[in-house]
């Protein structure tokens, strides 16, 4: 009996004990489902606002793009609306949430006086009207502080993209004086907006101390007079501990607000305009059969962005299957024509009817696929040549993968307001590919033969790896080419431009450190730093004597190098074919002058790694220093093969080695099927091999896998690993892959001389207007005297359609057709 009240005494705490810890388990999950929701809420109207942007500027006019900078653009999209997904999630949250903890604590103040509440409630209103109002200067210098942000940021793009006219113009310290004064500025607008901000600080700081002096004044007074009770001045002052931090909050969430709104609006301001295309111009259509022939310019009239005629009045007639060549007097009247066809430019008066209906109102899924513009300038984004060679293909994608990751891709896709396309998949419109109907590699080749650019790819794809385990066939076949290549140059009588790897002899055209590793490493530095420290190999070297011998014989290529080039200036042209610079010589230079004479057992550690280091390099043919004697060469190749049998205890060297059964993973083709070095004995030694391991490759039937592995190579940002004629034919290559009913061509090989222009023309046009389908060709030509491959020809000058007659009507009329034609 007693036992029962004890239980009931014991289990009641405990269950309160665990009813609290259930509470603060809900608590929390209260908290992480709406700091969770809160994130989304703000990561989706980010993720919306973005993609607003990004859509708004793919249907901006011509003439906005051209004003605006793309570092600009890519500044507002990326970083300024970034505040915006944060606030939005406390946009509602926050003012309800604090404005009632201010609101709870000040009733409470009133509940126990009057007029200490007054008092409190005055200040909080002093407080909440003039700190935002002074806030109103920080919200000024915030704004001058991101457009002189932004427009860093789009004047350090422009020095990114101009460095070489900066270097050509010896300009680099005008531009380092402008990059200082716009920093200075930035610099400037941050420090106002520090002062300001703390002075803000300092005030509200002030305001929020004021109250409980008025409390401890007032309150104490009241209390000695016995209108107030102490307890109640107490709860009083305790009550306001709560007051001020919700107001600081609120007024901080009221700054927050403000700047927000001035970013929102800035970016809105930015992407605004009255002549926006419409969304349903750029609708998803997978299939636009409609004409835009024939093609009539009527009285069309187009202004530059300053208002000066670039074209007045010009009216022309573009019929099916007709070849027109537009060549200028004077002027850049036919490639605004072209342009203006190609919407580049909207015209300022006039019309452009395609098909029986204005231009501007085709969609782009009419204008994109039955026009295929090809202007001057090109552009290649970031990937493969085989990514921007199809880019003209992606229209709508194909079938995609129904995966559980996709749905959901799919579900926040829409939650966002952005489209649900699938990107990995196939976007490819085969249907649209010119001359296609079978492997979509033939009208490929047929492209890029029409433009000159097979062999730019075949030379790609030499100078590239290929991952043996990724294609065994080819690496295998590859392997094979090496015997047909001895062969072949043996009946040419070329063997002597090729000296092939021998596991027992030294090849004099490759490297020291090649002919000791008889291998390829995958980073030529950290080979040659790691052979230097490795314990392992440094042990074979130093027991063999090798180390010794290439001490010394890096001593004396450095003074031979500091003897040679000690004197040079830093941008001499002999620097450009070596692999060190003057920086590298003078070092050297320290170095032969701490070790003097000393041998290689007295050296320092550092010093014997530099000299051996150096050594490395050594190619007899190339310096001729006459420092390879049989001798050094033979105890070169007596240590090569005690390392061949350490290497793979070393695996952090990562060197392949030289086998001729074998494919080479490490190097790159060329090198794989010549299986040598390629001698310095002929200066047109290196073409000439390409040329035979070419024509092997035709021989083979290995060309059309060669010319995929070409595809592969990375054009670079903008194109910029390939020359101007490359992105030039690159780009024509590009629209020729295209079916269209209207090819438009603005000056597309101006880079290219006037003999390749003619034969890649002529190519063109054969290919064009090889089958049943007629296609009509307008092409603003970069030498006029190219016309004599047009059926027409049309003439401007002043601004003005001056001429428009058959090639023969017009060549006596203009001398220009006349001189280029010869």
């Amino acid at each position: 009996m007693s036992l029962k009240p004890k239980i009931r005494y014991v289990g009641w705490p405990t269950r309160l004990r665990l009813i609290f810890l259930g509470l603060v388990i809900v608590n929390g999950l209260f908290k992480l489902y709406i700091s969770t929701y809160k994130g989304r809420l703000g990561e989706r109207l980010l993720r919306r606002i973005r993609y607003e942007l990004v859509d708004r500027l793919l249907r901006f006019p011509p003439a906005n793009l051209r004003r605006m900078k793309p570092a600009e653009i890519a500044s507002m999209v990326k970083d300024e609306v970034e505040p915006l997904g944060g606030f939005s999630g406390d946009a509602f949250v926050q003012p309800a949430l604090l404005g009632a903890q201010a609101l709870a604590a000040l009733v409470f103040i009133l509940v126990q006086n009057v007029w200490l509440g007054m008092i409190a409630a005055v200040m909080a209103t002093i407080q909440i009207g003039i700190i935002p109002r002074m806030r109103q200067r920080l919200i000024t210098l915030g704004r001058q502080r991101q457009l002189t942000a932004r427009q860093l940021s789009g004047r350090v793009s422009e020095l990114a993209e101009g460095v070489g006219a900066i270097r050509a113009f010896d300009t680099s310290n005008y531009e380092r004086a402008d990059v200082s004064h716009r920093l200075g500025r930035i610099f400037q607008i941050r420090y106002d907006l520090y002062q300001w901000k703390f002075m803000v600080k300092f005030i509200n700081n002030f305001l929020a101390q004021l109250t409980p002096f008025f409390f401890y004044l007032i309150g104490g007074w009241l209390a000695i007079r016995g209108s107030l009770d102490v307890g109640q001045l107490v709860a009083v002052i305790a009550a306001y501990r709560d007051l001020p931090g919700p107001l600081k909050e609120l007024i901080d969430w009221d700054q927050a607000r403000q700047d927000v709104q001035v970013k929102y609006e800035q970016v809105v301001d930015q992407f605004r305009s009255d002549a926006l295309l419409s969304p349903e111009a750029q609708a998803l259509t997978r299939s636009a059969d409609r004409p835009v022939l024939p093609l009539e310019i009527r009285d069309l009239t187009i202004n530059d962005d300053a208002g000066t005629a670039l074209l007045a009045h010009a009216t022309l007639h573009v019929g099916d299957g007709e070849t027109i060549a537009l060549v200028n007097e004077n002027g850049v009247d036919a490639e605004t024509v072209t342009a203006a066809i190609g919407r580049m430019f909207w015209p300022d008066g006039g019309r452009i009817i395609a098909g029986g209906q204005n231009l501007l109102d085709l969609p782009d899924a009419v204008s994109g696929r039955a026009i295929t513009y090809i202007a001057e300038e090109s552009y290649f984004f970031q990937g493969t040549l085989r990514d921007n060679l199809l880019y003209g293909l992606k229209h709508a994608p194909g079938e995609g993968d129904a995966t559980e990751d996709r749905a959901w891709q799919v579900k926040e896709a829409r939650a966002a307001g952005n489209v649900d396309y699938d990107i990995h998949a196939d976007w490819v419109d085969y249907g649209l590919v010119n001359r296609g109907g079978g492997d979509l590699m033939d009208p490929v080749i047929e492209v890029l033969t029409a433009v000159q650019l097979r062999g730019d790819v075949i030379q790609f794809a030499l100078q590239s790896p290929l991952d043996p385990a990724r294609k065994p066939e080819l690496a295998a076949r590859l392997v094979e080419l090496r015997a047909a290549l001895r062969a072949r140059l043996a009946e040419e009588g070329k063997s002597g431009l090729v000296l092939p790897f021998d596991p027992d002899a030294y090849n004099s055209e490759a490297t020291i450190l090649e002919n000791l590793l008889f291998g390829v490493i995958a980073s030529d530095a950290d080979a040659r730093r790691l052979i230097a420290d490795t314990a392992t190999l440094r042990g074979i070297v130093d027991d063999s004597g090798t180390a010794a011998i290439l001490f010394d014989l890096g001593r004396e290529a450095a003074r031979n190098i500091a003897e040679i080039f000690g004197d040079l200036p830093a941008d001499h042209a002999l620097f450009n074919d070596m692999p060190f610079t003057a920086e590298d010589v003078a070092r050297l230079r320290t170095t032969l002058a701490r070790v003097g004479e000393a041998g290689f057992a007295e050296s320092a550690f550092e010093h014997q790694r530099e000299l051996i280091q150096l050594s490395f390099h050594y190619v007899e043919p190339r310096y001729r220093f006459e420092l390879l004697t049989p001798a050094i060469m033979a105890q070169i190749v007596e240590t090569r093969h005690r390392l061949r049998e350490e290497l793979p205890s070393v695996p952090e060297l990562g060197v392949e080695p030289y086998d001729p059964l074998r494919y080479t993973g490490s190097a790159s083709l060329l090198d794989n099927i010549v299986f040598g070095k390629i001698g310095r004995s002929s200066h047109d030694a290196q073409a000439q091999i390409r040329a035979t391991v070419t024509a092997l490759l035709e021989e083979h039937g290995l060309i059309r896998e060669i010319i995929a592995l070409g595809l592969d190579y990375d054009a670079g940002t903008g194109g910029r690993r390939l020359s101007f004629q490359q992105r030039q034919k690159f780009n024509l290559a590009r629209g020729l892959l295209r079916r269209s009913d209207l090819y438009v061509f603005n000056r597309p090989l101006s880079g290219v001389d006037r003999r390749g222009q003619a034969a890649i023309i002529a190519n063109v046009l054969d290919l064009l207007r090889d089958g049943a389908e007629r296609r009509s060709i307008v092409w603003a030509l970069s030498s006029p005297g190219l016309a004599a491959l047009f059926r027409r020809v049309v003439v401007f000058g002043d601004g003005k359609l001056a001429d428009d007659a058959p090639f023969a009507a017009l060549s006596a009329k203009y001398p220009m057709l006349q001189e280029a034609g010869q």
